[in-house]
């Protein structure tokens, strides 16, 4: 058995910012060899997205991009050149998976459409990540996360439904569509492994977020129902993050069929009064139940009650864990799960680790994410056969 689960398997990496650098990353992190190419002298854009190393802007200090591009190679490259351009289709030639995520008229006005790097290398099975997709009327349509989930559908489910809709935080979008596009290379990968070609592969983010609506799009296109984000007071707790004495805690398993044993739970007698006897008056006395409620939570603990909704109860509460919380959390710690990262510019950096764990072939950042244009020398000159006293013209020239 390979030590890596992707040894050997080769990767052409195009990708900037999150979506197609996290795709890339967890072939990387698995063991596949991925060169990354960037631009030359400002590289990949998210090397300039904060937050940076000691709040301190700097190409090699951005914590985000060293977290999403441990284990790979990069080589800057000029794709608007003519000799860059030639040294991506050599590359192209000898590799299994290529990756990219610009806009979807970028790589046809450089001369490497799909057409061109199939003929190049017709084993190739080449990633395209974007917006909306290669094709449809919003093709061509630039977006922000924001902008994914409003169009993806799920922002119109989050929320309380007196409020405007809300969306995840961060980048979720982007990390989801780089986690697609990872599971789709692999799957073509394989198809050409078993006696097929090489394919091209379209993965459009909106679609990534309207695939996660599942039984909601369902709800609607089979009966006509179209779900409601929450309303403010229901008869019932919030689904979401309810304040404690010391933060917040989400108590999902809380209903009419546990009503009791919840009351005893929150250590809150108040809510067994003949008001709150039965769901109808509770929907009928839904204001007044909500401030008991909530009271009853700002009474307790996070940790204790969720400790005790578990272990007495077995109902499912969840505490929203700060930063901190996280590092420090006795789970994640049994499991090893957060790992320090040696980087060449910022020392160790603790990153999130492996996202799955497999016991024969298992997760490992084999190098922190790469400076820019580190292994040059290694992929032109070892790899390509260019002489090593090229490199300096290259450079003068703007080619790498």
């Amino acid at each position: 058995m390979p030590e890596s689960a992707l040894d050997g398997v080769k990767v052409l990496d195009l990708t900037h910012h999150v979506a197609g650098p996290y795709c890339t990353k967890l072939l990387a992190d698995f063991g596949a060899d991925v060169v990354k190419i960037e631009r030359p002298l400002t590289g990949d854009p998210a090397r300039r997205m904060a937050p940076f190393y000691h709040d301190e802007p700097d190409l090699e200090k951005s914590l985000l991009f060293a977290y999403l591009n441990t284990s790979k190679q990069s080589v800057t490259l000029n794709l608007k050149s003519e000799d860059g351009r030639g040294i991506l289709l050599q590359l192209a030639h000898e590799a299994d998976i290529l990756v990219e995520n610009f806009s979807p008229r970028v790589m046809p006005s450089l001369g490497l459409s799909y057409q061109q790097l199939e003929k190049a290398n017709p084993e190739l099975v080449a990633v395209s990540i974007s917006n909306f997709g290669q094709s449809g009327p919003y093709r061509d349509f630039l977006a922000t996360d924001l902008i994914e989930y409003a169009l993806g559908g799920l922002s119109y489910i989050f929320g309380s439904n007196d409020r405007a809709p809300l969306k995840h935080a961060l980048r979720q979008a982007q990390f989801k569509a780089g986690t697609n596009a990872a599971s789709a290379a692999l799957i073509g990968l394989y198809a050409r492994n078993g006696g097929g070609e090489g394919q091209h592969i379209d993965v459009s983010i909106q679609e990534c977020m309207a695939s996660c609506l599942r039984d909601t799009t369902s709800l609607y296109t089979y009966t006509g129902a179209i779900r409601r984000r929450q309303p403010a007071f229901s008869g019932d707790i919030p689904r979401s993050p309810t304040k404690t004495r010391d933060g917040y805690i989400v108590p999902v398993s809380f209903g009419d069929e546990d009503w009791e044993a919840s009351a005893e739970l929150l250590q809150a007698p108040e809510l067994l009064q003949p008001q709150f006897a039965t769901p109808e008056l509770r929907r009928q006395n839904a204001s007044e139940l909500d401030e008991v409620t909530r009271a009853a939570f700002e009474r307790q603990d996070s940790s204790d009650l969720f400790r005790s909704a578990h272990e007495r109860r077995g109902f499912i509460y969840g505490v929203v864990h700060s930063p901190q919380d996280l590092v420090e959390s006795p789970q994640y710690q049994a499991r090893s799960y957060f790992v320090d990262i040696e980087h060449p510019a910022m020392g160790a950096v603790k990153s999130p680790g492996a996202p799955f764990a497999m016991s024969g072939t298992p997760w490992s950042a084999r190098s922190p994410a790469p400076t820019l244009g580190q292994h040059n020398r290694e992929i032109l000159c070892d790899r390509l056969g260019y002489p090593a006293a090229q490199l300096p013209r290259m450079r003068a020239s703007g080619v790498i």
